[in-house]
């Protein structure tokens, strides 16, 4: 191996950023090798969030880990762009040329030496190839998306309120993202009420959020108990669910099922299935199975090529499959951080990475929560709810900050994020 070894990390996700820090820490500090991020975002955000960002009850500058600081703090470097394609033979990476807004080129298409090359950029919904969904629906997998979405939410909202008219959103997907949006949305309004009666003199316009699951349940990773609970939660506050409403098509003004019936919204989300970014196709000819995903060995290194490996969504094990969660992401990039510097310095074989379960927390923004704990089975250990089932999905995403940060300034977030509660509305209106 080269004395100074070129490790370059695609991607700036919950792995990928991880990995670079931990990286930048071990390898980075002591010049042993130059870690590059790429990303074709400048920040980071935490994935399981997105609804929230989606919905407009966090604040972006409050919760957006920027790429630059994060190197600059942490021993690795950052460059923005998408890698395009990659040319294993000559062990380089080739980045899209990096555009602004109009189109103006920033940035030429440029190539990069790699000797070690990890994949991490997670991953998009599927539509499965469903007629309408790519013209005429949102997703909210990046925080672009979710930006995007909270743009058309707040328009169509003061649209409705000027209208005296409801606002119809429908939500394709009852995964634990559709399902938290579909909560997360009855939270903004709930808190915008106030705004509107005092700024106006009159309530917000009435909601109507429909959540279609191809299933017989939503919530399928978890307890059959907690589907049923959860269900019961969003129809309380006014969502309706329904299940095994597989969708045939959509267009401008909502979808049509496989049954025949239709289902009307102004708004059309889409947050069903999960494939790979369909980038990886032209990486270097790397197996890849019918969802993207690059098929990798259990130590997480590519079938075809020993020198890159993939974590994260867009990886998938042949001999044991896991689902793609932040929870399977951050085992794995943890899992690297730790082995890769001897593999890259000594030639020791990463071992495999074995997965250890901790179970699954969703939270229905303020309404209620579920935990769903590994005992005898995966599933079978408990279920918590309620106030500690929320708290406990905060605490993932404090623990996240404090793993980026470190401890003391992982505090400092907290408190500032907690003076902040007192200061600026708590749901975003402009």
């Amino acid at each position: 191996m080269a004395s100074r070894s070129e490790i370059l990390i695609v991607g700036g996700g919950v792995a990928g950023l991880s990995l670079a820090t931990r990286l930048g820490k071990s390898m980075g500090k002591s010049g042993k090798a130059r870690i590059t991020l790429i990303d074709k975002s400048f920040s980071h955000v935490w994935k399981p969030m997105l609804h929230c960002f989606a919905s407009g009850t966090v604040s972006n500058e409050n919760d957006k880990v920027n790429f630059i600081s994060q190197a600059s703090g942490h021993h690795f470097e950052f460059w923005p762009g998408e890698v395009a394609s990659i040319d294993r033979e000559n062990r380089e990476v080739v980045l899209s040329p990096l555009l602004e807004a109009d189109g103006t080129v920033i940035l030429e298409s440029r190539r990069m030496k790699y000797d070690t090359i990890v994949i991490a950029i997670g991953s998009t919904a599927n539509d499965f190839g469903t007629p309408g969904v790519k013209e005429h629906c949102m997703s909210i997998d990046n925080l672009v998306d979710a930006n995007a979405f909270n743009e058309k939410f707040r328009m169509e909202l003061l649209r409705a309120f000027a209208n005296n008219s409801e606002l119809d959103i429908a939500i394709v997907g009852g995964g634990a993202t559709g399902v938290q949006l579909a909560a997360e949305l009855h939270k903004a309004l709930e808190i915008v009420g106030p705004y509107n009666l005092h700024a106006f003199g009159k309530a917000p316009p009435k909601l109507h959020v429909t959540l279609l699951q191809s299933g017989a349940r939503i919530l399928p990773a978890f307890p059959e108990s907690v589907s049923a609970a959860a269900q019961q939660e969003l129809e309380h506050i006014g969502v309706t669910v329904r299940t095994n409403a597989r969708v045939a098509a959509a267009d401008e003004h909502g979808f049509t099922l496989k049954d025949g019936s239709y289902v009307s919204a102004k708004l059309r989300v889409w947050a069903a299935g999960v494939r790979a970014p369909e980038v990886t196709t032209a990486y270097g000819g790397l197996t890849i199975n019918r969802t993207g995903q690059i098929l990798v060995n259990p130590n997480l290194s590519s079938i075809d090529d020993e020198r890159i490996f993939a974590m994260g969504d867009c990886s998938f094990i042949q001999d044991d499959p896991l689902p793609a969660t932040a929870q399977v992401a951050r085992q794995q990039a943890r899992h690297l951080a730790r082995h890769l510097p001897a593999w890259i310095e000594h030639g020791q074989k990463v071992p495999g990475c074995i997965f250890h379960n901790k179970g699954a927390i969703v939270a229905l923004g303020k309404y209620n929560g579920w935990a769903a704990l590994p005992g005898g089975t995966v599933w079978g250990g408990g279920i918590s709810h309620g106030f500690s089932a929320r708290m406990a999905h905060l605490m993932l995403y404090r623990q996240h900050q404090i793993e980026l940060f470190g401890y003391y300034r992982g505090l400092m977030s907290f408190y500032s994020d907690w003076v902040e509660t007192f200061v600026r509305p708590s749901v975003r209106l402009d």
